[in-house]
């Protein structure tokens, strides 16, 4: 396929100019004279330079690679429909759909409510607990999930191979967590076939983790997780959180949004912690 320079130029052009700051958790501030969203505000959004996208904008630069139209996709709020018109567009084929098919592609509903938690920890994960976007209090409480390459994105799969992990969770719940992983792990890949990521992380695990063989040969499904979750932080101490999870069932993502009771000592804490914000754990 080739590149539609003046046709990618066209629909990313507009697709900025229909966005608000409001609508992907910007300020607006008072001297505002750009309909809608600034060439450098969706750079950042799309984690490139805005030297980069002007170029596209301007129906030059090079051809744009599947990870980089990923990214332009995501920081414009992009629909899937709307995503797979910008890879053709770009001269790229676009990403399997259907059954099977697994989409880190974040839906625009999902991306909205993220985006106006600014204040409250929570992150959007895959079905596998690979994390794909968070809040800054979200960093601030768990670390910054993203960074993860390969099998360690996954939870599951880092609660078994790294040990340093289990240190962020209250130790009397490590036992409920190891099944609960195991089990999730086992459901998602009876689900995706033996083809899956989720089948491949199990078999690299069997050799690793004595603990994840003893439970996977129990064949155990349906562990879920619970409603409160106990943290215990390195700077602000325990925290009991409720956990409420938004699922988009379109593309198995759950949206987690963490919160303490009013009133109570966690509460205060988790308060504390957005504070401190994201500079504590790494």
């Amino acid at each position: 396929m080739e590149i539609d320079r003046a046709g990618l130029a066209a629909f990313l052009r507009h697709r900025r100019e229909l966005l608000q700051p409001e609508d992907v958790g910007l300020p607006r501030g008072q001297r505002r004279r750009t309909s809608g969203l600034r060439r450098e505000e969706v750079a950042e959004l799309c984690h490139m330079s805005t030297d980069y996208y002007a170029r596209l904008e301007r129906e030059r630069g090079p051809q744009p690679s599947e990870s980089m139209i990923a990214s332009i996709a995501q920081g414009l709020h992009l629909s899937l429909d709307e995503r797979d018109h910008l890879f053709r567009l770009a001269g790229q084929a676009p990403p399997v759909r259907g059954a099977g098919a697994v989409s880190e592609h974040i839906s625009p509903g999902l991306l909205r409510i993220l985006d106006r938690l600014g204040d409250t920890p929570a992150e959007v994960i895959t079905e596998l607990g690979e994390t794909l976007r968070q809040t800054l209090p979200g960093i601030a409480l768990t670390g910054d999930a993203t960074r993860f390459t390969g099998p360690a994105r996954s939870i599951g799969y880092r609660w078994f191979a790294d040990p340093a992990v289990r240190t962020l969770y209250a130790p009397a719940d490590h036992a409920f967590l190891s099944r609960m992983f195991a089990s999730g792990l086992r459901e998602v890949a009876t689900l995706r076939g033996p083809g899956s990521r989720a089948a491949r992380y199990a078999q690299q695990l069997l050799p690793q983790s004595e603990e994840f063989r003893a439970l996977w040969e129990k064949h155990e499904v349906g562990v879920r997780p619970q409603h409160v979750k106990r943290f215990i932080h390195p700077e602000v101490g325990a925290l009991e959180l409720n956990c409420q999870a938004l699922l988009d069932p379109e593309q198995s993502h759950r949206l987690l949004v963490y919160t303490a009771v009013p009133g109570s000592e966690s509460y205060d804490r988790l308060r504390l912690l957005t504070v401190i914000g994201p500079q504590v754990l790494r």
